[in-house]
């Protein structure tokens, strides 16, 4: 919190100090040439921040292991839905019948069969309850490895990068602008793509290719 702090607090005195300069050298400028100035003095100088954000939204759009995760989870989804309408199905034919059949049945044949119908209609509810919970746990599951995932891959990549902070971006996060030097997304989704796709057996492969796209990062930088 005290880095962040720190952070923002340097941003600010860039913001301020960008605005005194100008005010005392900019003579005749417009509002619209102060402006820009600002904004592109600021964007120069945040590259230097040790602070970078992940787009979450876009991250799981192109991330891998989540687009696959979550396409198994509505088949799982379909199959589990399917059968309990089979069910129903199933219990709402025997009640029909029953129906139609008590009139010929005794008392005792009838009051057994509704109680034998009744245990049928709380078997399936239990078992629509059963299922929501599994698909629950299993939704949990996969949100849990998904940030397993991004935030061990993030703690190395930001104390290679030297980051004090890296934070998620989307839409209604709270953050209402966020400059896109400071966007990580491209290389983290690449990076954990290759380490997804090359598994434990690939691991020194999937190292390489993190550092290459760091090569890569500040090579860009000094361009």
């Amino acid at each position: 919190m005290k880095n962040l702090s720190l952070i923002l607090n340097v941003v600010l005195f860039i913001a301020v100090a960008i605005l005194y300069g100008l005010h005392f050298s900019g003579g005749g400028s417009t509002q619209d040439e102060i402006d820009e100035k600002i904004e592109m003095e600021v964007e120069r100088k945040s590259k230097n921040l040790p602070i970078a954000y992940v787009n979450i939204d876009s991250l799981l759009a192109n991330y891998t292991y989540f687009t696959d995760a979550a396409q198994r989870l509505e088949q799982r989804r379909g199959k589990l839905e399917t059968e309990l309408q089979n069910r129903a199905r199933g219990l709402e034919s025997e009640i029909q019948n029953f129906q139609q059949t008590a009139g010929g049945m005794t008392m005792s044949q009838a009051r057994a069969k509704e109680e034998e119908l009744m245990q049928k209609q709380q078997n399936l509810q239990r078992y629509q309850q059963n299922i929501g919970q599994e698909l629950s746990m299993e939704e949990m599951k996969v949100n849990n490895e998904l940030y397993e995932n991004v935030a061990d891959y993030l703690k190395n990549y930001g104390k290679r990068q030297n980051f004090q902070v890296v934070l998620t971006y989307s839409r209604g996060s709270g953050v209402l602008y966020a400059n896109d030097s400071l966007d990580i997304t491209s290389e983290v989704v690449r990076a954990l793509n290759r380490i997804y796709a090359g598994g434990e057996a690939d691991e020194e492969a999937a190292e390489e290719f993190v550092k290459e796209l760091e090569q890569e990062a500040k090579e860009e930088e000094q361009n």
